[in-house]
């Protein structure tokens, strides 16, 4: 009997092209979780599951609570897929979470928001953050966090980010809400939380390079108001480095 189930995932994505299934290429998060799964049913590659995500995180970006679904013909119950899963995912991919969830669950179409971390470090004595190497940008410079939460509240609301979307192409759109932008310090790191109810592709690593940008006084605060109305990728600051930035969570109502 097939069954909807929802699942919470964890994983480095240092490794990995991102979370989207690409043909020919396994090194995506989607691609290791289909793999495993379709041996689990015994499903060939032509009739295999799909799993679902909340979102496409980009190549090197991590994820604390990644949410998907998929839907399964099996017996195996919640946990028994979960124990299943984790016993033959690579060690960088976890499986949290499993349960059963209703037919018109869609871990993408019915998600409400997302919480972005980025993490950066700064040291005026020079030290790395060297458990953390492959979760933190290290920064060369100290940035005025005064300054970046001001840039940060002219980013937040509702406004179309036209300007902080890496894909040239994007046709559809480009109007998002980010309900808060959080700017915390502890120890040399500097931490920046985003939410908001969706984002376009690169837009926390854009907005972070541009509040960067303000903290190093390359831009005023004000400028922010400019860059949103030029709906031009090239007015926003640089594109920050993805392994700086995790999906920690993901709403639903």
């Amino acid at each position: 009997m097939k069954q909807n189930f929802k699942m919470t995932v964890a994983y480095d994505g240092t490794r990995y092209y991102g979370w989207e299934h690409q043909p020919g290429n396994e090194m995506t998060i989607q691609g290791k979780l289909e793999s495993v799964l379709n041996e689990m049913v015994h499903a060939d590659r032509t009739h295999g599951v799909t799993v679902i995500g909340a979102g496409r995180t980009d190549a090197g970006v991590h994820a604390r609570a990644m949410t998907c679904n998929v839907i399964l013909d099996t017996e195996l119950t919640a946990l028994q897929i979960q124990q299943y899963m984790n016993r033959y995912l690579p060690d960088d991919i976890s499986v949290n979470e499993v349960k059963e969830a209703t037919d018109r669950f869609h871990a993408r179409f019915k998600a409400v928001g997302k919480t972005y971390r980025y993490q950066l470090w700064y040291s005026e004595d020079g030290s790395r953050p060297v458990f953390d190497r492959r979760y933190c940008t290290v920064l060369s410079e100290k940035p005025d966090l005064a300054a970046m939460q001001e840039a940060a509240l002219r980013l937040t609301g509702m406004h179309d980010y036209k300007s902080f979307c890496g894909n040239s192409r994007f046709s559809r759109s480009s109007v998002r809400v980010v309900d808060s932008i959080e700017i915390k310090k502890s120890g040399n790191r500097i931490l920046l939380y985003f939410h908001g109810n969706g984002f376009l592709q690169n837009m926390v690593r854009i907005m972070t390079g541009t509040l960067l940008e303000a903290g190093y006084g390359r831009i005023r605060p004000e400028d922010i108001d400019e860059i949103l109305a030029a709906r031009d990728r090239k007015k926003a600051g640089p594109t920050a480095p993805a392994k700086g930035l995790t999906l920690m969570k993901v709403d639903y109502d």
